[in-house]
């Protein structure tokens, strides 16, 4: 997709204190469930490290020819801020505030098509926005009821350019040294598709319940091995200690 050329000067300023942010519901029910599930495997799998951001419908700003210009993905990862979370509560400046995000996300859920948005004209759109100002590496596009999954990538034409899933149905994000793709489940009494993280190996990134449960199998297994063990042993005459 080719967006439309402007002209911008692009500042990163801090959003004064006293800017009133947008404060539109989630556009369904079910972003706030797969931004979380995103989220917490990759903080259970060490992947989040203490100068990372993860955001949920959180506002990223620029400043272009002294306007301020707000989007707020329905989830983003940033490799690493250099100021205080404190100072990042309200909202995220890239480039003043630390990097750009590597991987911005958007739950299609309207008709309206803003996922697309290549307007250029002020205030731009959602896709020009990432592309053309933030320069964003990763842009992805999910369509939870569906499972329709495009990844778009920033080439060096400075454009997205739409990828092709691998023989799995993946998609490389070699920022963050992970696999990306759907996957068909439950979670939290929503079952459905859902974006998971594999690893290099091919390995799923556990959530907590999925480890919960690992474990529980796990003790499960030792208990039956120590009575089978108990019962070999005093088939043989010999009484287990406790």
């Amino acid at each position: 997709m080719t967006a439309i050329t402007q002209d911008y000067q692009i500042t990163w300023e801090k959003l004064p204190n006293d800017y009133k942010l947008p404060d539109d519901p989630v556009d369904n029910i079910n972003q706030p469930a797969l931004a979380a599930a995103l989220t917490e495997s990759l903080q259970l799998a060490g992947k989040i490290s203490a100068n990372a951001l993860t955001t949920t419908n959180y506002g990223i700003c620029a400043t272009l020819n002294n306007r301020i210009v707000i989007k707020a993905p329905d989830w983003a990862f940033i490799a690493k801020i250099n100021v205080s979370r404190e100072e990042v509560i309200r909202s995220y400046t890239p480039q003043l505030q630390g990097d750009i995000p590597v991987i911005v996300m958007e739950f299609v859920s309207d008709t309206q098509e803003t996922e697309y948005s290549i307007k250029a004209t002020y205030p731009p759109g959602k896709w020009f926005f990432y592309e053309r100002i933030l320069k964003v590496p990763n842009y992805i596009i999910f369509e939870p009821d569906s499972g329709n999954f495009e990844m778009y990538r920033l080439q060096d034409t400075e454009q997205y350019v739409l990828q092709e899933p691998d023989e799995n149905q993946r998609y490389w994000i070699a920022q963050i040294n992970l696999y990306l793709g759907v996957w068909q489940g439950t979670r939290e009494n929503r079952t459905g598709k859902w974006l998971r993280w594999w690893n290099e190996q091919g390995n799923l990134l556990p959530w907590g319940t999925e480890l919960a449960e690992q474990e529980r199998q796990r003790t499960e297994q030792e208990r039956q091995r120590a009575e089978r063990l108990a019962a070999q042993l005093r088939a043989a005459g010999i009484e287990p200690e406790d």
